[in-house]
């Protein structure tokens, strides 16, 4: 009896003892584009990483650790918010003419934090919207120090030369903010050689100035995101390459957290996580990372683009040298971090879960979540009960079949393609062996687990429009209503889609293009009627038959957001919706432009009378031409507004 009586003493006193200690300091480290597979205790080869090391034998590895999505801007927002990137908006990499963001009324990791006393900051990688509306000082931050976006939208070329070739992007050079303020820019690769260091070191000089009271320290580096730049101190220094030697300089800036923390005496006191925010860019060959043996890698929602390496560290805390091995993903460390500090959740509704009972001595045994959703592109691709995962049919960029680049530049995609496929994830982690057969009863478990996931979220690829969605933020038009607003004949009269456009991007439903409103250069304004990978064909009726000098229909074109002009714009007319007669056809031609541009096609009616019912077609690209980046992707069509005079 005394016995117990000492046992139940001795957990008392840790027990309080983790409650009346100081708020712990958080600190998240995320890399840019690093593998499964490309750290010492996953497996690396061809360079070590032993303060990464050191760390998973004094953390907790997990080995089973999901992103949201696999690619830079809707990961990162899900990371900061605790929610599918869906929930939230964001889809995608924003680019320097991203009118876009973080919407600025979501609450981040930082924001929650901030009513505890916390210290914020950020150093590296912002990726969620380079307007001041969207910089991380208006969400929550103190601190920042680093790039808006990827270090590869700029006008260089991946061997440091500058590009002469005509983008339709027309990158300037990477603007380096501190604050909400551009302070220089990042011209050459020799500059980036220069961003692990000079993110690492603002993060110490954080740690020292706030040693006193609690905060939050996101490193957010930009490599090894290509193109690749390492300091000197670390180039050639490793079998693997310049891969090698920016993953070695990323592990040395992981041990000067370390140190840091140690010399101020807070290292017990800090729970730190490491992750990446996507698997690696595979096309890039030798100046890409390893998700083996994972399928697939950043772009799709295989295991090779979805799964990533991650530990976690809090010294006396977390056990060491443990291993978790199931379901968890970056949307859970909000709630986590919430819960141990006692912070308020955000107010509207989060997808992750808390994970600080495995982490306070916690049974590994236990699961922290059993179903992820696993969307792209607004798409939802699979999802995942347990160690079960089913796949949805749908296209996919794929790294199979083709050769990748070599020093720096990209080698080309293929397109993969798949129908409904399940896979056993315990003892298939590559998913090669498909079960959909064998197990009817699992899939129709997992559809179910699907159509809720399309309910609340939705699905491009089956049109459904989910009712837990909010909008991503967008800056206001600045439009001048008065230069938008036109009057005409078809204002109002009954218009009938003979094809289908987007939810998304309605316009403002079926009447859209006959609403008296033109869209403007920004096809966020509400204005526009979006139709995805599909050619635009409409009915007009005027209501009675009349003589009419002219009809003129509007389009959008701003291919770096995947919108073109048609190939060309079909009028017909007819006084009984029986008798169609082809009036006119305007070709036009497609060209490479980077400019955000509106074109009308119109034509003179002057010889045509006795009209009641007009028909226009407009031919889309369907798919992103091979010179594009999204080259076999679904191309847009922005129509506004048919004119009728």
């Amino acid at each position: 009896m005394n016995f117990f009586l000492i046992i139940v003493s001795i957990l008392g006193f840790f027990s309080c003892s983790i409650f009346k200690s100081p708020p712990p300091n958080i600190i998240i480290i995320l890399t840019d584009d690093q593998g499964y597979s490309d750290l010492g205790v996953f497996g690396a080869k061809g360079f070590e990483t032993p303060n990464l090391d050191k760390m998973a034998n004094e953390g907790m590895v997990f080995t089973d650790f999901h992103v949201a999505q696999s690619v830079c801007s809707a990961s990162r927002a899900a990371l900061l918010t605790g929610c599918y990137s869906e929930r939230v908006g964001v889809k995608g990499a924003y680019n320097h003419t991203a009118r876009v963001g973080l919407n600025p009324n979501e609450e981040t990791i930082a924001e929650i934090l901030k009513p505890k006393g916390y210290a914020t900051g950020i150093f590296g990688k912002w990726h969620l919207g380079h307007h001041e509306e969207f910089l991380p000082l208006q969400q929550g931050f103190d601190e920042f120090f680093g790039l808006p976006y990827s270090n590869d939208m700029w006008p260089v070329n991946y061997d440091g030369t500058p590009k002469t070739e005509k983008s339709f992007w027309d990158y300037p050079h990477l603007p380096l903010f501190d604050g909400n303020e551009k302070i220089e820019e990042v011209r050459t690769l020799k500059d980036q050689d220069q961003l692990t260091t000079r993110y690492t070191n603002r993060a110490v000089n954080f740690m020292i100035k706030n040693k006193n009271n609690p905060f939050l320290l996101y490193l957010a580096h930009s490599m090894p995101h290509v193109p690749l730049a390492v300091s000197n101190k670390f180039r050639g220094k490793t079998e693997k390459g310049i891969y090698g030697d920016v993953i070695s300089e990323i592990d040395w800036s992981v041990g000067q957290i370390l140190i840091t923390l140690k010399e101020l005496k807070i290292y017990e006191n800090t729970l730190i996580i490491f992750t990446s925010d996507n698997g690696p860019w595979l096309n890039y060959g030798d100046h890409a990372g390893s998700a083996s043996p994972l399928r697939e890698g950043k772009g799709t929602m295989w295991e090779g683009g979805a799964r990533v390496p991650a530990i976690m560290l809090w010294p006396g805390t977390i056990l060491p040298n443990c291993k978790y091995e199931q379901l968890a993903s970056t949307i859970d460390i909000l709630p986590t971090i919430a819960d141990i500090v006692g912070a308020n959740l955000p107010k509207k509704k989060i997808d992750g879960v808390s994970m600080k009972s495995l982490l306070v001595g916690g049974n590994l045994t236990e699961p922290v979540r059993d179903q992820f959703y696993y969307y792209y592109g607004g798409e939802l691709i699979g999802v995942r009960d347990k160690n079960w995962k089913l796949i949805f049919p749908h296209k996919y960029r794929s790294y199979l079949d083709v050769v990748p680049g070599e020093n720096g530049f990209p080698g080309s995609y293929s397109t993969g393609e798949t129908d409904i496929e399940l896979y056993n994830l315990k003892i298939d982690i590559g998913e090669t062996i498909d079960l959909a057969k064998e197990h009817p009863d699992i899939v129709r478990r997992l559809t179910k687990i699907g159509n809720k996931a399309r309910n609340e979220l939705g699905d491009r690829l089956k049109r459904i429009k989910g009712k837990g969605v909010r909008p991503e933020g967008r800056l206001d038009p600045k439009r001048d209503e008065k230069d938008l607003k036109v009057k005409h004949l078809a204002i109002g009269r009954e218009i009938k889609n003979l094809s289908l456009y987007s939810d998304k991007y309605s316009g403002g439903g079926n009447g859209a293009l006959v609403d008296g409103l033109r869209g403007s250069l920004d096809y966020l304004d509400g204005n526009w009627q979006g139709y995805e990978g599909e050619n635009l064909e409409v009915l007009i009726d005027m209501g009675s038959i009349m003589n009419l000098k002219s009809v003129e229909i509007s389009f959008l074109q701003n291919q770096g957001s995947w919108i073109f002009f048609p190939l060309n714009v079909e009028f017909s007319f007819s006084k009984d919706r029986v008798d169609f007669q082809d009036y006119k056809q305007i070709n036009n031609k497609l060209v490479m432009s980077y400019a955000h541009e509106v074109k009308n096609f119109i034509i003179d009616l002057s010889v045509i009378s006795q009209i009641q019912y007009i028909k226009i077609k407009a031919k889309s690209l369907l798919v992103c031409p091979d010179w594009h980046p999204g080259s076999g992707g679904k191309a847009w069509l922005f129509a506004d507004e048919v004119v009728v005079r």
